[in-house]
């Protein structure tokens, strides 16, 4: 085995090992608010956090479309999910570092994999604050008024996006690090085609958190819409907090509070953990399945084409 075989094994070992720790160490917590819900309720939850995730990838595959390395899905599925089992460890440079190297081996040059990670970040942020501008303030009311500074971002980011200035501020920090610029710059079908990539992945992510509130007792048609607008606002504001590891607790406390109209606190604590292991779950089951299929596509025999 080479050594940098033996440092992808080590890398995803390690990954593994953070990400079933982040499964096993919260199943005391959420032991009660699994026995509530029914397994058709939990499965249902978990396909929707599937879908989002292979919606996120997409979203990163657009991106890296755009700026001039489109992939197979595959091997843009083995790269993006095995590379972001790296959030689990310690330390905000793990998936990024994994998805250059990874994604060296297919060709594509890492200032374009960091670039096209990254930006998925403000994407997310824009279209995550989006959706909880939409629901929150209407159906949640008071109960996340103490995160209305965070809304104050939106419209930076929105500017921020705009393709001349993504470009610039690429291009200046290539060439701060003295690498070669980009080749093909970021456009405007580019940041929109992740963007509804985006949108897509908070509706499945708003399925999976409401199918587990109504099954610790929400009723009512609003359950749906707090529950997109309460991932959403959770996950931006993990993101955030950038000290905790993936966002831990952070999103806990901003959904509890953004369900507190349909939950009391104590089935509001048991729907952020549950959702949160149901997530987690979903990243494990998402970089099994696409390590398997590209173990697949790279043994499919190539059959020569007669004349």
């Amino acid at each position: 085995m080479t050594r940098k075989k033996l440092v992808r094994l080590a890398f995803l070992v390690v990954a593994l090992g953070f990400g079933g720790w982040a499964v096993a160490g919260r199943w005391g917590q959420v032991a009660d608010g699994f026995a509530r819900l029914s397994w058709p309720l939990l499965a249902g939850s978990l396909v929707a956090v599937l879908a989002a995730l292979a919606a996120g990838m997409m979203m990163w595959r657009a991106l890296l479309a755009d700026l001039g390395s489109p992939l197979p899905f595959p091997d843009a599925a083995k790269v993006f999910f095995v590379g972001q089992l790296g959030k689990y460890i310690p330390g905000s440079l793990w998936p990024v570092l994994a998805q250059m190297e990874m994604g060296k081996d297919l060709g594509v040059p890492r200032p374009r994999s960091a670039a096209a990670f990254f930006l998925t970040y403000p994407i997310y942020l824009v279209s995550g604050l989006s959706v909880a501008v939409v629901t929150l303030p209407a159906f949640a009311g008071d109960s996340v008024a103490r995160y209305a500074w965070v809304l104050l971002l939106l419209p930076v980011l929105v500017v921020g996006l705009h393709p001349r200035i993504v470009n610039g501020v690429l291009g200046s920090g290539l060439k701060l690090l003295k690498r070669p610029p980009l080749e093909r710059p970021l456009t405007r079908r580019g940041v929109l085609t992740s963007a509804g990539w985006a949108f897509a992945g908070w509706a499945a992510y708003g399925v999976h958190l409401a199918l587990i509130v109504a099954g610790l007792g929400a009723t009512g048609p609003r359950v749906l819409i707090l529950s997109l607008g309460a991932f959403a606002l959770a996950w931006c504001l993990g993101f955030i907090v950038v000290v905790a590891p993936a966002g831990a607790g952070v999103r806990e406390v901003a959904m509890v509070a953004a369900l507190a109209p349909v939950l009391d606190p104590g089935a509001a604590i048991a729907a952020a953990l549950c959702s949160r292991l149901v997530v987690s779950a979903g990243d494990l089951i998402c970089a099994a399945l696409a390590g398997v299929a590209a173990r697949r596509a790279e043994n499919v025999p190539v059959v020569a084409e007669e004349d």
